[in-house]
């Protein structure tokens, strides 16, 4: 049933191999998306309720990243994520006849060692899933769930996920709120006006513990929780993007997002927000980002440190890979890992890069 479930996702992504990206955008995500639910400027969100999942959109996502240390100062990155894809725009039906697929990624890196894992399932049965209240959204025994049942949903999380090479379980907690992206939550993804909803809980701290080729880890840190949904993201021109989530030691945050293309200049925006959890959207203008050193990573040549000025903020930072080698070896490939800052502003953050 997995693997029959693994061939309906890469006939519902159009495939994911590098021959196929480039026509339809990454991962089959500038494929028209005529029968779904465009997303359109001036959105009201209502919480807790879209913490949940979008019926009518074609693909959304829970996505937490966490940078953490041990008691000697070793660093190390988790990520788990859960992409939830339609196979059409009608109303989901209950059973084995739904038309959802759902996919889990999960990952650990530390300055040496990176391992990823993926899951798949269909939804309607129980496997996989995602409830707005009390929050729980899970596939087979990996989880991402309230802990401690309050207002907020979100302010008291468990996270947790097992590989035969990895395994953790993390307790998040936030006194912060929710940062809409983009304007007011509507985060544009091109010129031509691809978007996506999108907001983010940068302020998780994160405690528990990691454990790795079966040694175990004591770990705490910042953690990201970044959730999207659209139904078409990208144009059948864009090819990937590179996306960074920092934390700054100051306790500011920063998410920015490159949009490559076949041809033309990248799409480029961000959002700063300060540490009281205003935001303020960046434009292409405020910004400079650079690649600069590469490395060889699965036979692709991938930037693994990288120049970020935002001259409005006096940020002159760069970032480097805790490990060049963090690459996803998924049915869906793309990099993904932790990052040191130097500059300006010290701190940690992530990186992620699709369509190399």
């Amino acid at each position: 049933m997995k693997i029959r479930i693994g061939l309906m996702l890469l006939a519902l992504l159009n495939g994911c191999d590098n021959a196929q990206a480039p026509q339809k955008g990454f991962a089959g995500l500038g494929d028209q998306a005529v029968a779904f639910t465009p997303v359109v400027p001036g959105r009201v969100f209502s919480f807790p309720a879209d913490h949940g999942a979008h019926e009518g959109f074609r693909i959304e996502w829970w996505y937490v990243t966490a940078n953490l240390k041990d008691a000697q100062g070793r660093e190390f990155g988790v990520q788990w994520t859960l992409f939830r894809s339609a196979l059409n725009a009608a109303p989901q039906v209950s059973g084995w006849r739904n038309q959802t697929i759902w996919l889990g990624h999960a990952a650990v890196t530390s300055a040496t060692v990176h391992h990823a894992a993926e899951r798949y399932a269909r939804g309607g049965v129980g496997q996989a899933g995602v409830q707005a209240v009390p929050f729980n959204a899970w596939i087979d025994d990996w989880q991402f769930a309230t802990h401690a049942p309050g207002a907020d949903p979100l302010a008291d999380m468990q996270l947790k996920a097992r590989d035969p090479r990895f395994s953790y379980e993390l307790r998040l907690t936030s006194t912060r709120p929710l940062v809409l992206q983009g304007d007011n939550g509507f985060s544009q993804k091109s010129a031509a006006g691809q978007a996506s909803y999108y907001y983010s809980q940068p302020f998780f701290q994160a405690s528990g513990q990691l454990d790795i080729d079966g040694q175990r880890y004591q770990v705490n840190g910042p953690a990201w929780l970044d959730r999207e949904w659209s139904s078409q993201p990208l144009t059948a021109n864009q090819t990937g993007w590179d996306w960074f989530s920092l934390h700054l030691d100051n306790g500011e945050h920063v998410m920015l997002y490159r949009m490559r293309h076949k041809d033309g200049a990248p799409y480029l925006t961000g959002t700063w927000i300060d540490a009281r959890g205003q935001a303020q959207s960046l434009h292409a203008g405020d910004i400079e980002l650079v690649p600069l050193d590469r490395a060889k990573v699965a036979g692709r040549s991938m930037p693994v440190r990288w120049s970020i000025r935002i001259p409005g903020k006096q940020l002159d930072i760069t970032t480097q890979a805790l490990n060049p080698d963090a690459w996803m070896d998924l049915r869906i490939p793309y990099w993904e890992g932790p990052v040191q800052l130097q500059g300006s502003h010290g701190g940690t953050g992530y990186l992620e890069m699709t369509g190399y």
